[in-house]
């Protein structure tokens, strides 16, 4: 029963196969016909039919020819011939076109909302195939560039987003650049350009990275008094080794004062006295 089947789909697969060579045939034996009055038309009602038949384009635009529905290929830059009642031309612009991302609204890993928009930069390198493998190639790429910008932040965090900018924009121009190859576009950057947060998140990260700087300066703070503790206990040990060291520090003391003209006077009080008193 299966061998039955099988024959039976061989069979309507080679009659499908030689209806299309009929086809094929068929449109050819038109093909050249109409080509046939075409050059003749041309012929006759030369040289007007220069008029219509050569066409302009420039250095940086393409003509993707049609003949009969046919592709033919991409003529220019410069001057080349068509056939009238024939060819259908449409112009492809090469130079590199840039367009915005409308401002998508994210929800990133961490449960953020934001508002993230970017610029893609891309051009035509494969005139024929942006013509006969997309409908609208320009309108496909902008609404590509939409999802992999939305799907691309979806899978980071907030600090991510706004830490890896270049490696987020990176990685999105080269799965556009694949996406886009079949196409003959070529996408040459992808740049992010603005996260916009809600108020109330920004005044929370505002005041939490105020509380962060408050914290560190404390920390510093009280670090430098524990050196400064330990460094008078280290002077105070040098003194206590000398007798006549405390001595020179009163009369360091008072050098200093002095120079700042004052009206203040300062007597140093021998410490031999005070000793003495704290013997008794």
């Amino acid at each position: 029963m299966s061998g039955a089947k099988v024959n039976i789909g061989n069979s309507a697969q080679q009659g499908y196969d030689a209806q299309a060579q009929a086809g094929d045939e068929a449109s050819g034996v038109c093909h050249l016909v109409l080509h046939g009055l075409s050059l003749l038309l041309v012929v006759c009602t030369f040289p007007f039919s220069l008029f219509v038949c050569l066409k302009i384009v420039a250095e940086y635009e393409r003509a993707v020819i049609f003949r009969l529905g046919r592709l033919v290929g991409a003529k220019g830059p410069g001057l080349f011939f068509v056939l009238p009642c024939m060819d259908e031309i449409q112009r492809v612009d090469l130079r590199t076109i840039s367009f915005d991302i409308p401002p998508q609204e994210i929800l990133t890993k961490d449960s953020v909302t934001c508002a993230v928009d970017a610029v893609v930069y891309y051009r035509v390198f494969n005139p024929a195939a942006s013509v006969t493998n997309v409908a609208n190639a320009a309108y496909s790429t902008k609404l590509l560039a939409q999802t992999t910008l939305r799907n691309q932040l979806g899978a980071v965090t907030l600090a991510g987003l706004l830490s890896e900018r270049d490696t987020i924009a990176h990685t999105m121009q080269t799965i556009l650049d694949d996406a886009t190859d079949p196409w003959g576009i070529k996408v040459e950057r992808v740049e992010v350009k603005d996260v916009r947060l809600p108020q109330n998140l920004q005044r929370s990260m505002a005041a939490e990275a105020e509380a962060t700087r408050d914290a560190q300066a404390k920390i510093i703070a009280a670090k430098g008094e524990y050196d400064a503790s330990k460094a008078l206990k280290e002077a105070a040990d040098v003194i206590a080794q000398s007798p006549g060291a405390l001595q020179l520090r009163y009369l360091q003391t008072l050098t200093a004062i002095s120079a700042e003209k004052n009206s203040t006077i300062v007597f140093p009080l021998p410490i031999e006295m005070l000793k003495g008193y704290a013997n008794n």
